[in-house]
């Protein structure tokens, strides 16, 4: 069972939602992906006005309307829309097929406009999903590391949240949520450098370690050799490869009717 916590439509080569989910489908299914998490629309802006948000969403709707069986849907939000935010969550996971939350760039974790979202999220068992990143060159204005969501998970001990990227450089990332149990972290979005996951399960455990690729800004497979040539225990690589995400997921998947 493999379920890719991190997909986009972003670089399938479509021009239209079904497109590319017929792409994002037909490359993952040579490579045994059962699930998908999609989220985001295609215009990337890092800090989406109201239009914008809802746009990104509808995209993910639409995906939705055809592709429920493989895909799930995470909201996308910006708490600097913070009323909007709030009612494209009620529109889209409350009310509507999706299952998560996704959090970008537009600011940063620690901001206190986050914690409206944390309690409507975790009100549904909704899976909290931040975007981190620790550049050497800075990052962009509003984008979090995972220091930061350490911050904000310590404000909220009992929501589950994970870590995008881990935060890009892994080992400053890891070593930034090992004392938060409730994090778990993101395995997409940088090189296939060995060690990563390996230190991963050495310093968090195999339980808070989820596959994911950034296709298709990434490669599947390239990001499914991180786990795949990774030397764990086969119990270990199940978990990480779909069970995790599937255990995260499954209080809001079973109160939608969906597993």
């Amino acid at each position: 069972m493999i379920w890719d916590l991190h997909c986009h439509f972003s670089n399938f080569d479509g021009v239209t939602v079904e497109q590319n989910m017929v792409k994002m489908l037909a490359t993952g299914d040579r490579l045994g992906i059962d699930k998908f998490c999609i989220y985001l629309g295609f215009d990337r802006a890092h800090d989406p006005t109201p239009q914008q948000i809802v746009d990104a969403n509808d995209a993910v709707l639409r995906a939705l309307d055809h592709w429920r069986d493989r895909a799930f849907g995470f909201v996308y939000l910006n708490p600097n829309h913070l009323e909007l935010s709030l009612r494209e969550f009620d529109r889209c996971v409350r009310d509507g097929p999706m299952v998560g939350v996704k959090l970008w760039v537009a600011k940063r974790c620690t901001e206190p406009e986050l914690d409206p979202i944390v309690e409507r999220a975790a009100a549904l068992n909704a899976v909290i999903f931040q975007h981190t990143w620790a550049k050497t060159t800075g990052n962009l204005p509003g984008e979090s590391t995972p220091q930061d969501l350490a911050v904000l998970a310590a404000r909220h001990p009992q929501m589950p949240m994970i870590c995008g990227h881990t935060g890009g450089d892994w080992e400053i990332g890891i070593r930034a949520i090992r004392d938060s149990p409730l994090i778990s972290i993101d395995l997409a979005g940088s090189d296939p450098t060995a060690g990563f996951t390996e230190m991963a399960v050495r310093e968090l455990g195999a339980d808070r370690v989820i596959y994911g690729s950034d296709a298709g800004g990434r490669s599947f497979a390239t990001q499914l050799g991180k786990v795949l040539g990774a030397d764990i225990t086969e119990q270990e690589r199940q978990k990480i490869l779909g069970a995790n995400l599937k255990r995260m997921m499954t209080p809001i998947l079973t109160a939608k009717g969906m597993l």
